[in-house]
């Protein structure tokens, strides 16, 4: 039996998107000879890799198997790479990060370029989804989450904790009702999280201070802080945000304060991988330099 690492890198596209075309996509080559180079590795191993449905490709038990020898092929193959391009000096290539858009608008954008100033062959990119990120699935190469995943193949590091405020604009502080204590709040209008959209628990902070469901809702970090920029409500905005737009205040700081924490989460297979654990540890210090520095702006 002849395999190919190139029949199986297409296997593993197709595994991880469950889609000829997405497959495609990643691997820059056309749906059909997706489709020629999985017919080709079933007719070697005499079995079907997956299941063919209208909603996708799911792998059989067969592809399953090979799924688990495929990834290790895969990273012995990057470790190779590594080490033949004499990645010692600056990092190279591409890395992908998924995370949250409060983060990844406030946080990853001074944080990543400057790590690529200082490796100027690596191309960083951001994802930012207001929903978990699949590593299994190589949907990124780290993901930063506000909780540490609890199942899976993961390597969990914290990074840093961080703090969240009650906040409002200039313009509706001096146009609305009177705002002293957390009863008053009932007065006036609230910006949140649109509540079926939270993905995650830690991410519900209106029902912590004792709110319900808010009046105006997004399930995006940034239209919420801009909503209450432009006078909307009052809303639980990152502390590190807050530097950004000088015209949004604290209010009831006394009452209303929330520490969270970031998680920096990695598939296991990479623990191997010199380039990404050099990444990691800029990333991580990074971070946690530039949370310390905004929250002390705040």
């Amino acid at each position: 039996m002849n395999i190919h690492w190139d029949d199986m890198r297409v296997f593993l596209a197709v595994a991880r998107d469950e889609s000829l075309s997405a497959a495609g996509k990643r691997l820059r080559i056309d749906p059909a000879t997706v489709g020629r180079r999985i017919s080709r590795l079933e007719e070697s191993y005499d079995a079907p890799l997956f299941l063919k449905s209208p909603t996708g490709y799911a792998l059989t038990d067969m592809g399953q198997r090979l799924m688990t020898h495929a990834a290790r092929v895969e990273q012995s193959m990057q470790m190779a790479q590594e080490d033949l391009s004499g990645q010692a000096g600056g990092l190279a290539g591409q890395i992908r990060i998924g995370a949250p858009d409060g983060a990844a608008n406030f946080l990853l954008p001074q944080v990543c370029a400057q790590i690529a100033k200082d490796n100027p062959e690596l191309e960083i990119q951001i994802v930012a989804l207001p929903r978990l990120i699949n590593l299994s699935k190589r949907e990124a190469d780290f993901v930063v989450a506000v909780s540490p995943p609890t199942a899976g193949r993961l390597m969990v590091q914290k990074i840093a904790d961080y703090h969240l405020s009650l906040a409002a604009s200039d313009s509706y502080l001096n146009s609305g009702p009177a705002l002293s204590s957390t009863d008053d709040l009932q007065n006036h209008r609230i910006v949140g999280y649109i509540p079926d959209m939270i993905f995650d628990k830690e991410l519900d902070y209106i029902s912590e201070i004792g709110l319900e469901k808010p009046d105006l809702s997004s399930n995006s970090v940034s239209v919420q802080v801009n909503w209450i920029r432009q006078g909307g409500g009052v809303g639980i905005v990152h502390d590190f945000s807050l530097p950004f737009y000088p015209e949004v205040k604290k209010v009831l700081e006394k009452d209303v304060s929330l520490t969270r924490s970031f998680y920096l989460v990695r598939h296991e297979d990479d623990k191997r991988l010199e380039r990404l654990n050099r990444f990691a540890k800029a990333l991580c210090e990074g971070l946690k330099q530039e949370v310390t520095r905004l929250e002390a702006l705040a």
